[in-house]
């Protein structure tokens, strides 16, 4: 009896059902018998589509229902500035990191060498998207998949929600609006729920395809320097930058990363910053010292806005992808791309997988094929979990110097 329960739940878990496909689909690669590979073929093109289906209600619902959930900040406006201008700079430089050591580095030079298909042979021009930012109307943005026009009109939607006067009509009336994007956000999360439940069974797929690929002579050093890349950027944030804002502060980073220690931990395993959050405020209050009225206030703010590790995927994982299928990408694009991996990461879900399909949406919507986030998605499991404990990390940074320059709210 005892040895079935134990079956069942090594049988269950995540992280043990990836590994399992990932390890089985390379097997099965190397087998390469035609109906494997062509099931394979069609388990990831399943896949595929579900990416699709959600990804451009996931940007707009994500960053519109973050921006008009605030609606309580004008209560708490002096708290609210001072986390909302940590986590803004916090992120900005989270993104620049990755921009800088993807220049560095330099990838794509030794990129996947990937065919580009029909939908991305065409001429590809930013300003084109750039000159889309204002559509002609509301439904255009979501038609063409214009994830610009898609940002601005979350935006402006959720700022607009903001200002609107309180009195008793409207202030009904934006609660009636604010709980219809939480409350479809939500729908979209289910939906993203389920497709990380089936995950395993893409990462076979694509595994497959993987092997299968790199027996015809693909090339894989681009695809190890992109996550090089990727996790280099977390660590310079965790242990370069973040230590010295605190500092910036007279705060001590060691002491507040003991304090915060079991936080990130639990962070890097269950790979949920809002599964995290109880313990996050537990160790803030107990062992950090920090005001419950500032954790309070600051960590579920920061589990939905302060996603560091998140701005650097994105940007790191575009520019890669973009440049592998032969997209040279300007000065003025990089500059441009930092301030959208900065909004997204902002309206990204603390949840697992969360930026990873948020990154697989922003491409969709600018019309490029998800071959390569097939390849990445088997290696992702370990990117989620330093990026979740990460943005533990970075969440406890803002919160203990948001409680070190707001002495008069204790």
């Amino acid at each position: 009896m005892c040895e079935h329960v134990r079956s069942k739940s090594i049988f269950t878990n995540p992280s043990l059902l990836i590994l399992a496909a990932f390890v089985t689909g390379i097997l099965c690669g190397y087998i390469n018998i035609p109906i494997i590979i062509n099931t394979a073929d069609f388990v990831t093109k399943v896949f595929v589509n579900l990416l699709k289906l959600i990804s451009v209600p996931i940007i707009f619902f994500s960053v519109a229902s973050t921006i008009a959930g605030m609606k309580n900040l004008e209560e708490t406006r002096s708290l609210g500035k001072k986390v909302i201008s940590y986590t803004f700079l916090t992120t900005v430089i989270s993104a620049a990191i990755g921009l800088l050591l993807f220049l560095v580095i330099n990838p794509v030079s030794r990129s996947l060498k990937l065919e580009e298909s029909s939908s991305t042979a065409k001429s590809f021009s930013y300003f084109d998207h750039l000159t889309n930012i204002i559509p002609s109307n509301i439904i255009q943005p979501f038609h063409e998949n214009n994830v610009i026009g898609v940002l601005c009109l979350a935006i402006l939607f959720g700022l607009a929600l903001l200002v609107i006067e309180h009195d008793n009509k409207k202030k009904e009336k934006k609660s009636y609006l604010t709980d219809f994007f939480i409350d479809m956000y939500a729908v979209i999360t289910k939906i993203t729920s389920w497709i990380v439940r089936i995950m395993p069974i893409g990462i076979w797929g694509f595994s497959v395809l993987f092997v299968n690929e790199l027996k015809q002579g693909l090339s894989i050093e681009g695809l190890f320097l992109y996550l090089a890349c990727v996790v280099l950027a977390n660590l310079v944030q965790g242990g370069v930058i973040l230590p010295t804002f605190l500092k910036f502060f007279k705060i001590s980073p060691l002491r507040l990363f003991k304090a915060m220690f079991p936080a990130i931990t639990m962070a890097f395993f269950t790979k949920s910053s809002v599964a995290t959050l109880p313990l996050a405020l537990k160790c803030a209050e107990e062992n950090a010292g920090i005001s419950l009225k500032v954790a309070k206030f600051t960590f579920p703010l920061c589990t939905t806005i302060n996603m560091n590790a998140c701005a650097a995927f994105i940007l790191v994982t575009v520019l890669f992808v973009m440049g592998s299928y032969g997209h040279s990408v300007t000065p003025l694009e990089m500059g441009l791309w930092v301030g959208i991996a900065t909004i997204a990461a902002v309206g990204n879900a603390g949840v697992p997988m969360g930026c990873y399909f948020l990154t697989s949406s922003l491409l969709v919507a600018m019309d490029y094929p998800l071959t390569i986030m097939g390849i990445i998605l088997p290696f992702y499991a370990l990117i989620d979990m330093l990026e979740t404990a990460l943005n533990i990390w970075s969440d406890s940074c803002v919160a203990a110097a948001v409680d070190k320059s707001a002495v008069d709210l204790k």
